[in-house]
């Protein structure tokens, strides 16, 4: 098949293996995969990874033992745990020792004609759902993940650091769900395009300390630096950044200030899929362009260029 690896380089390979059968999991064929900056900090050396990249996809089942599967279009949880560890039997696969991770931690990803996915990860969508809205479920499931793990009000100032792909998705959700954050970013033709979806946006530089909430999603080392000088005595601060360079930070102020913490990663994907469905959130809008599997090195180029939002690939 076709695939974009990553071995040190990008490049596009004609001759990729097709995925092998596994017992328990099926083979989807790859309609519309999107780039997101964990893709990119891949090529910069995140997680050591070698292999087909992409974790964001809508495909269709082409090859399953579970008939309820077969031939269904659908979206994949990334994380594939063990299935015999505690954090398994707890319900946390997406943090078991052993699990492989869809393009990101020992599994092929979906920049390829095709994937396989453990059948309890994929979950069919609406046929009203359109591939170009699905792609995005994956990434808004991370975004819905804020509201399992912190209790947020609806008078809290919530400030969200960076405007790019994972800002406007939780931008976008928060919004959904009737709170009114303030998207803080560098680079006015983004903001603007934000401020165009009802989002409220300011200059990065220009905010003032005092936020009771502040999420972090600008993909830089130092995003974090900056939301602990933004955040109130006993405030909290949500890390949904990953970066592959690290930095040094001054924990102090988290202590003198009692500021929660949380990482925060991926989260479950029945809400984004809800959330899509019912038009609650449209994240199209964002798209730049869509090209073909072909073109996925200058894809790459494309998504790094921090003017756009969204690169999609279509693999099939």
């Amino acid at each position: 098949m076709r695939a974009l690896c990553f071995d040190r380089v990008l490049e596009l390979r004609t001759d990729y293996p097709d995925p092998p059968p596994a017992a328990g999991e099926s083979v989807v064929r790859v309609a519309l995969a999107g780039i997101c900056g964990t893709d990119l900090e891949i090529t910069r050396g995140y997680m050591a990874y070698r292999g087909v990249p992409g974790h964001e996809f809508v495909g269709r089942v082409v090859e399953s033992a579970d008939r309820a599967l077969s031939g269904r279009r659908v979206v994949g949880e990334i994380n594939a745990g063990c299935g015999r560890c505690r954090a398994c039997a707890d319900g946390l696969a997406r943090h078991c020792p052993n699990r492989t991770v869809l393009g990101i931690l020992g599994r092929d990803g979906a920049f390829a004609e095709y994937l396989r996915l453990p059948d309890a990860n994929l979950k069919p969508l609406p046929d009203a759902l359109a591939d170009a809205a699905a792609v995005f479920v994956e990434p808004l499931a991370a975004a819905f993940e804020i509201f399992a793990q912190a209790a947020l009000k609806r008078s809290d100032r919530i400030a969200i650091l960076g405007d790019g792909r994972l800002g406007a998705m939780v931008a976008l959700t928060l919004q959904a769900e009737d709170f009114a954050p303030i998207v803080a970013g560098r680079h006015r033709e983004k903001l603007a395009r934000l401020a165009g979806l009802g989002l409220t946006v300011a200059d990065a530089a220009a905010l003032e300390p005092g936020y009771d909430v502040v999420i972090d999603c600008t993909g830089n080392p130092h995003g974090l630096t900056r939301a602990i000088e933004l955040a109130r005595p006993r405030g909290t601060i949500i890390l949904k950044s990953t970066a592959a360079a690290g930095t040094a930070i001054n924990l102090a102020p988290i202590v003198i200030n009692e500021i929660t913490v949380i990482g925060s990663r991926c989260g479950r994907f029945e809400p984004a899929i809800g959330a899509l469905a019912a038009g609650r959130i449209d994240p199209r809008p964002l798209i730049d362009e869509i090209l073909p599997l072909e073109d996925g090195v200058a894809a790459f180029g494309l998504a790094a260029d921090q003017s756009r939002f969204k690169i999609l690939l279509r693999p099939s």
